[in-house]
């Protein structure tokens, strides 16, 4: 029986590397293919023909997310596990709406990330017992959309970004050189982030941002 063949999509040439390594060790696993963005990613889809894509959310340029959800219609038969290190409370949603079928966190142990490669290959969906435990919880009785979704729900993909590292204090232009977007755009993402939460002004955002990264919040204030 030939290997699963996977693609990885991170822009780390060391984690790619890594990653190639621990999964060509384990029994039924092989790469395929890497991509160091979501253009180069597309392409390999195309001339590799993966049977599964680990991709993370943050990249130069376009994000993990609109990867997914690019193969989704394009490719909707592949699966794809995301490995970030991004809040899984708070994205773990997102990548399943998007059309994910699973996330990983890089601060997880490797077998960690084996089981869930394998789990997704089988057709399962992998996700944390934290988050799981959270979407058990909104399907309680009494429990409605509204006291049970993300607060910022209403926040696009690239907001969504924008607003954590606005938490981990980074400064306009090291966000714009993170996610490979200009300052003015950056400037654009934080009014639009400012009007859908109501804060009156930049500081306010930066308080409600560092409280969500550092505290981890779930749920309305």
């Amino acid at each position: 029986m030939n290997p699963s063949r996977i693609l990885l999509v991170d822009d780390h040439p060391l984690l790619n590397e890594g990653l190639r390594q621990v999964i060509a060790s384990e029994p039924g696993l092989s790469v395929c293919g890497v991509a160091g963005n979501v253009q180069e990613a597309l392409a390999l889809v195309e001339s590799m023909n993966p049977d599964l894509v680990i991709t993370d959310l943050t990249m130069p340029g376009r994000s993990g997310l609109e990867l997914i959800k690019d193969l989704g219609a394009t490719h909707p038969g592949l699966p794809i596990l995301v490995l970030s290190l991004h809040d899984e409370l708070l994205y773990a949603e997102r990548v399943l709406r998007a059309g994910g079928r699973g996330y990983v966190s890089k601060s997880a142990p490797t077998e960690n990330l084996i089981e869930a490669i394998h789990c997704v290959l089988e057709g399962g969906v992998s996700v944390s017992p934290a988050v799981t435990k959270h979407f058990l919880h909104a399907l309680l009785p009494g429990k409605t959309q509204a006291n049970v979704s993300f607060p910022l729900e209403r926040l696009t993909d690239r907001e969504m970004e924008v607003f954590e590292l606005i938490g981990q204090t980074k400064g306009n232009h090291d966000i714009a050189c993170q996610l490979g977007i200009s300052q003015r755009t950056v400037d654009v993402h934080r009014a639009n982030i400012r009007q859908k939460l109501g804060l009156e002004n930049g500081s306010a955002l930066t308080r409600h941002a560092i409280r969500w990264v550092e505290v981890g919040l779930i749920g309305s204030e």
